[in-house]
């Protein structure tokens, strides 16, 4: 059963903070953000989690912060996914379980110009940023299209629209 909340998941860059953000000021949502509320509870940075504990570590953390959410059994919430996060079976089940999962693709060029300088991404380190984007988009796009409940292309969209666009969809369901 949906809680009536907004899950945001898609690539790294894509634009789920911001636009969580937008969501908290402009409709009175409150933002979850995974990546801050992990921070927040570790006490350290995910590069650090990364470094000192591995990727797989960090995925149960992700696991656990959404069966936390999903227990609070909170309303009108807008829940911004780390990238990785719905790549495990169950964390799809809890984002189910969670609201309306929206998928906000955007372009790799886009990606690439929002990401070029930002070093707090474990998986984007010392590689080729293209090269690197289109790698984990061929590993990920599919599993984003299954998990996702609506597909909103961001490239060339206000904020406005991408809500509206929810609310259609969200009102088709009821």
């Amino acid at each position: 059963m949906k809680k009536g909340n907004i899950i945001l998941i898609g690539f790294m860059g894509s634009g789920k903070t911001t636009f969580g953000r937008w969501l908290e000021k402009h409709h009175g949502m409150r933002l979850v953000d995974t990546d801050e509320y992990i921070v927040k509870k570790e006490q350290r940075t995910i590069n650090v989690i990364f470094a000192t504990e591995g990727e797989e570590y960090f995925r149960g953390l992700e696991t656990e912060a959404l069966r936390e959410l999903a227990d609070r059994n909170e309303k009108n919430m807008v829940i911004s996914a780390g990238g990785g996060l719905p790549l495990r079976d169950i964390n799809g089940i809890i984002l189910h379980e969670l609201g309306t999962v929206v998928y906000l693709r955007a372009k790799t060029e886009t990606l690439e110009k929002r990401l070029a300088h930002d070093k707090t991404r474990p998986l984007l380190a010392g590689s080729n940023l293209h090269d690197r984007i289109e790698e984990l988009m061929r590993q990920r796009s599919g599993i984003y299209e299954q998990r996702a409940d609506l597909i909103i292309d961001t490239d060339d969209l206000t904020f406005e629209k991408m809500y509206e666009r929810i609310k259609e969809y969200e009102n088709s369901c009821n």
